[in-house]
């Protein structure tokens, strides 16, 4: 399912322009990240998409929809959210109940709303946990629970909004194998991350935004070849570019298999 900003801008009550003017077309099926200090505004931008926030002028589209004639509950079942923090998403007793709340307001028939809650848990690691109250949980396993939450949906459109934060190398390994896996089954992943390592590894096609407006948009490797563009967005490139750097390196490997192939060119 495509997604499109068509020169979106939004303004807060207050008066700030958290978002000027974009234009993005996301073609169904594609990796696509954000990065950008905080308030630079990706997580405004992306809250379009399932109506939480609505354009203070241009337009949002969802496949066929435009997001303006259409309610949250309806959008939920074309965008399914990740939050940044999962206190916000999460209400029920038990994680099961969670991951099937979503299946069961879609209107999914039992079988398949099964099946789905008990893929979903196993994907993100959670079947003990699923009679577990979320609360009982750390902050990496709640936002485990939030994402399963999520893919039960089986929505064609999944953001995730700061998936990284507070996992272990086990749990961003493990939400990089669910990132590939959308991919194949043709569903569309829009990040919004401030893990560069992550997004070069992850994602095919990157955006950085910087008070409200897009500065580059491209490969990983043509946006993290921008130094000017890194430094207005105040983000680092990822961790093996900045080797490369520190060693003098012309080129600017992103990741650890590029770095590896790149290394016999520069042996002495």
């Amino acid at each position: 399912m495509d997604v499109s900003f068509d020169e979106v801008s939004f303004t807060y009550p207050s008066g700030v322009e958290a978002v000027k003017r974009v234009s993005l077309d996301i073609p169904s099926g594609q990796r696509f990240a954000i990065v950008g200090q905080n308030g630079a505004g990706k997580t405004t931008l992306v809250r379009h998409l399932n109506g939480i926030f609505q354009p203070t002028s241009g337009t949002v589209h969802v496949g066929d929809w435009t997001t303006t004639g259409h309610t949250i509950a309806e959008l939920s079942a074309r965008v399914g959210y990740v939050f940044q923090n999962p206190d916000e998403q999460l209400f029920a007793r038990k994680v099961i109940d969670d991951v099937a709340f979503g299946p069961k307001n879609l209107g999914f028939e039992p079988d398949r709303a099964e099946a789905l809650v008990a893929a979903a848990l196993e994907r993100t690691g959670l079947t003990a946990e699923a009679q577990t109250h979320p609360h009982h949980l750390s902050l990496s396993e709640r936002k485990r629970v939030a994402l399963a939450a999520v893919l039960a949906m089986d929505t064609p459109v999944v953001v995730l909004d700061e998936p990284t934060t507070g996992q272990d190398e086990h749990g961003v390994r493990m939400i990089a194998s669910i990132v590939q896996s959308l991919e194949f089954q043709g569903r569309t992943v829009i990040a919004i991350t401030h893990d560069m390592d992550f997004c070069a590894e992850n994602f095919e096609r990157v955006v950085a935004m910087a008070q409200g407006e897009i500065l580059a948009d491209g490969t990983p490797a043509d946006v993290f070849a921008q130094d000017a563009v890194l430094d207005t967005a105040r983000v680092e490139a990822p961790q093996l570019a900045r080797l490369a750097d520190a060693l003098g390196w012309t080129n600017r490997p992103l990741t650890v298999d590029s770095f590896v192939d790149a290394l016999p060119a520069h042996r002495q």
